[in-house]
C-alpha cells in the first residue's frame, strides 16, 4: 500500500487526511450517503475513553463512527 495511505482506525485525534477508498461493499452505502466519499477531507476530532466509537468531521458534519467501520475506510494524511 502507498505511503502515507492508512485506515482511519490509525489516525490519531487531529490527524486530517482524504478519503481514498472503501474495502468493505457492506457499509459502502452507508457512509457515502453520511458525506464519506473518496476525495472528501476527514479530520478525526475524538476517540472515546475506550477507544470506540471515534468523532470526524467529514463534508461540515460529524459523525460518530465504529471502529469496524473507520478500519474500512483508507486515508491519505494530510500534513
Amino acid at each position: 500500500m502507498e505511503e502515507n495511505i492508512l485506515k482511519l482506525s490509525e489516525l490519531r485525534p487531529g490527524d486530517r487526511g482524504i478519503i481514498c477508498e472503501f474495502r468493505d461493499s457492506d457499509i459502502y452505502i452507508k457512509l457515502m450517503e453520511m458525506g464519506c466519499v473518496p476525495g472528501e477531507t476527514i479530520l478525526l476530532e475524538q476517540i472515546a475513553p475506550l477507544g470506540d466509537p471515534i468523532s470526524v468531521s467529514v463534508a461540515g458534519y460529524r459523525l460518530s463512527l465504529r471502529i469496524n467501520e473507520a478500519e474500512n475506510i483508507f486515508v491519505k494524511l494530510n500534513y
